[in-house]
């Protein structure tokens, strides 16, 4: 997982995207065999399966100040974004119901994984208040940007008191957006949100991209950013650019298999620490069991000691979780204590 990008296949899951990108933009602003101790899984829930068999230490980074696991849990695929089609989408928000979001978190934490990079809608705003509720410590974080009048926004939500309420550890500028402002030049807003995190709610502040050239146009001009969320795959990539290459464009999002090298390449170059994300290509490394564990391979041995990644985990038809802590723990590991 994942950030949650502009899906072609969007549904109404707590808030439709496309609208969402418009609405900033107009204001200026699964596996043939499993590895051994993992569970297939055919219409159960979180709450169903045993306790994740950890293999050994969960490798830890500091962020912004913040000690982590390496991997964050991703929200894709529990508010229906499926980079597919829209019944992939629906299939996904079906099986999360907000009872088994919170299980499903729980088991997370309870393996050892307590950061989310959580959305701003009814359901997961819900879970994480009960997760709390029941004493559960899950540490979330979300996407913003500035709405049309030039506040601190989580997506449906304009106001800075909303956003201290739920605790986030960090605030980082809605990747999609980034990408749409820099490509209208009016990347100094980004810039400006950065600023606003900073003073307006004391806490680190990161900026996501698809587009590896604005992540280093940052990096060059020296913002002050505290980390940056960077996709594996440049998702934002218009059309036209894309047929300037290829003659042609692919009917949805464009997966480029060399984008991922491109973005690993600025990741290692950078100074400031990464969150990598897409890292299975949403679901496009997924085909057998070598695939998945090869794709965990690849980023986790080319990132910096000090990045981590954000995955996301749709636990409807097999134990994904259990199957990526191993590789985690396998080609993840780092110095720190």
């Amino acid at each position: 997982m994942k950030e949650r990008p502009f899906s072609r296949a969007v549904v109404k899951a707590g808030h439709d995207r496309r609208d969402f990108i418009k609405r900033v933009c107009a204001g200026g602003l699964a596996a043939a065999s499993l590895p051994l101790g993992v569970t297939p899984v055919q219409a159960g829930a979180s709450e169903d399966l045993p306790p994740v068999a950890v293999p050994g230490p969960i490798p830890q980074v500091t962020i912004a100040g913040v000690k982590i696991p390496r991997m964050i849990i991703g929200c894709n695929p529990i508010g229906g974004w499926g980079h597919a089609v829209p019944n992939m989408s629906l299939a996904m928000t079906d099986y999360f119901t907000l009872e088994r979001t919170v299980a499903f978190l729980k088991r997370c934490e309870k393996a050892g994984f307590d950061v989310w990079l959580g959305y701003w809608a009814d359901k997961p705003l819900k879970a994480l208040r009960m997760l709390w509720d029941q004493g559960y410590k899950t540490r979330p974080y979300f996407l913003g940007n500035l709405n049309a009048k030039g506040q601190l926004s989580g997506a449906e939500s304009g106001s800075n008191e909303d956003i201290k309420s739920y605790r986030p550890i960090w605030y980082v500028h809605h990747g999609n957006v980034t990408d749409f402002l820099f490509s209208a030049g009016k990347q100094e807003l980004v810039h400006t949100f950065i600023k606003k995190v900073h003073d307006e709610l004391g806490i680190p502040a990161g900026v996501s991209a698809h587009n590896p050239d604005n992540i280093k146009y940052i990096e060059d001009k020296g913002w002050e950013v505290d980390f940056y969320q960077t996709c594996l795959y440049y998702l934002t990539r218009p059309k036209e650019e894309i047929r300037a290459k290829l003659g042609t464009a692919m009917l949805g999002e464009p997966f480029l298999e060399t984008d991922r090298d491109h973005m690993l390449k600025v990741i290692q170059e950078v100074k400031k620490p990464c969150l990598a994300f897409k890292i299975l290509g949403a679901g496009w490394h997924c085909d057998t069991e070598q695939s998945v564990e090869d794709a965990f391979e690849f980023a986790l041995t080319r990132i910096k000691k000090t990045d981590a990644i954000i995955v996301g985990f749709w636990p409807k038809f097999k134990d994904e979780l259990s199957q990526d802590v191993q590789y985690l723990c396998r080609y993840g590991a780092t110095d720190a204590a």
